[in-house]
């Protein structure tokens, strides 16, 4: 597996990371072992808060991620516990990802959904309100956050309502005005700058979570089944897993040097990467090969879900001079990649890591 390694060494934008100290709260989901895994390449010092891995198999516990990182076992929701970390680490970065992010779980248990994704919030800057040592925060939302109406080919623009339908959605709009409230609040004079981030559909290898359109593919694959679709026309803002990572370590380094570039930023892809699910799973099919097909499954009565989502992504374009790197077509290759060296029992960190390395490269130019 030696071939796949591509030196970082140069990417200016991971370089800064390097010595320093990251917290990454819900570092053992699919994003947060993803981001975790990119700042131990890039050197830093990095501490995770999060519950355990939620499912097995895992990305966290096939990257062995508790062993090359201090991993705290714990609930967001304990107050107590997670400031005594925040206070033993002292991190400068805290990269806010613990949450329940499942839209139909947050049907199936609302209060808990709100719980995790409104109280975490503020718990989390509770804490660092407290500790003083945090200079750049930024909490990971959605693109659900928005009053949505379905209105067909309407990208949402940062300053547009923040009111979600579901337990899910709505629970990481709370997320952002608690997040704005404290900023202006107790965060006014720029010591700790402070940032939300909503991205679109994040997809890559390593997504073992239920109720996830990739990874029921992968499932129906392994077991050698016909793939189901739920809400097939349904449209979503589809990226690779790295672009909203890359993203949101570029937002934390910009804000640390300069908190003029605080801010609320949607993390998403171009135009014509909006597509509906049944042709993302059409693409899946036809990437992998060997006969693998799928069918319409859609529920009568089905919770709501929106059928049409998007995002403006010009506002970060503009600050940050980002483009997106790789379209839908290559994200699903090094899907497709890395589920195939995962399925045959390969090294799985060796071609994380190229994917890793190989993007870096490409984002940095």
């Amino acid at each position: 597996m030696g071939q796949w390694q591509i030196p970082l060494e140069g990417v200016v934008m991971l370089d800064f990371y390097k010595g320093k100290t990251v917290l990454v709260t819900g570092h053992t989901g699919f994003k947060g072992s993803w981001l975790c895994e990119i700042l131990i390449n890039a050197g830093a010092k990095v501490v995770g808060y999060s519950l355990e891995p939620p499912i097995n198999p895992s990305l966290f516990e096939l990257l062995k991620l508790d062993q090359r990182m201090v991993s705290v076992i714990g609930d967001i929701r304990d107050f107590d516990h997670l400031n005594g970390v925040i206070k033993k680490y002292k991190p400068e970065i805290v990269f806010h990802l613990a949450a329940q992010p499942i839209v139909l779980i947050g049907y199936q248990k609302p209060a808990y959904t709100y719980h995790v994704n409104v109280m975490g919030t503020v718990n989390i800057l509770e804490a660092i309100r407290k500790a003083g040592c945090v200079k750049s925060f930024l909490n990971v939302t959605t693109d659900k956050v928005y009053e949505n109406n379905d209105l067909q080919n309407h990208p949402f623009k940062e300053d547009e309502k923040l009111d979600g339908f579901d337990p899910y959605s709505n629970s990481k709009s709370c997320s952002e005005l608690v997040t704005h409230s404290y900023k202006k609040s107790f965060f006014a004079d720029g010591k700790t700058a402070i940032s939300t981030a909503r991205a679109g559909n994040v997809i890559g290898g390593g997504d073992f979570s239920p109720d996830r359109i990739i990874p029921d593919c992968v499932r129906a694959v392994e077991a050698k089944k016909t793939i189901e679709v739920r809400n097939r026309f349904s449209t979503r803002p589809y990226q690779f897993v790295l672009e909203p990572l890359f993203v949101y370590l570029e937002i934390a380094k910009a804000q640390y040097e300069d908190g003029a570039k605080a801010g609320y930023y949607n993390v998403g892809p171009d135009p014509v990467d909006f597509i509906a699910t049944g042709d993302l799973v059409s693409l899946f099919c036809k990437k992998w090969g060997q006969g693998i097909t799928f069918e319409d499954k859609t529920l009568p009565n089905a919770p709501h879900e929106a059928a049409f989502l998007s995002l403006d992504n010009s506002l970060i374009k503009k600050a940050f001079s980002w483009s997106p790197v790789y379209h839908i077509d290559e994200a699903m290759d090094q899907i497709v990649v890395w589920t195939k060296v995962y399925l045959q029992h390969q090294d799985v960190k060796a071609i994380t890591d190229s994917q890793i390395e190989r993007f870096a490269q490409r984002f940095s130019k």
